[in-house]
């Protein structure tokens, strides 16, 4: 999973700033990362240095998976940590409904959508039961 961190002009991008947000995206989202190719997070303050104001900094990250279409989130909070926490909280909650990408699909079906296929494939095929 790659991890890209991009700042606007009002945040300062560095090093430490990467790691960190590195850190907590592998966390949050590391149970997903054999299906994420990317993770694109933006940190952004919303107002100017010189003009804040509660929940200015805003947070979004768009997660690039195998085969799917990009999901993005984002969470605006008083501090960075809290914007970025807030986001990776958001993305790990949308990409758990996905399930469990290790398992076979097979395993995903319901005992009834079992029955019902068993029955389909018994009036096809008559000697099958």
């Amino acid at each position: 999973m790659q991890i890209q961190v991009n700042t606007d002009n009002h945040i300062e991008g560095s090093a430490e700033l990467t790691r960190q947000v590195e850190a907590v995206v592998e966390e949050t989202l590391g149970r997903f990362s054999d299906r994420i190719t990317r993770v694109e997070v933006h940190l952004t303050d919303e107002s100017s240095s010189s003009k804040a104001r509660d929940n200015d900094k805003r947070c979004v990250m768009e997660a690039r998976l195998a085969g799917l279409q990009p999901i993005t989130v984002s969470h605006q909070g008083a501090a960075l940590e809290q914007a970025l926490d807030g986001a990776a909280d958001k993305l790990a909650k949308t990409l758990a409904p996905l399930g469990d990408w290790t398992t076979p699909r097979a395993a995903h079906l319901t005992v009834a959508t079992r029955r019902s296929k068993t029955i389909q494939s018994s009036k096809e095929f008559p000697c099958i039961t």
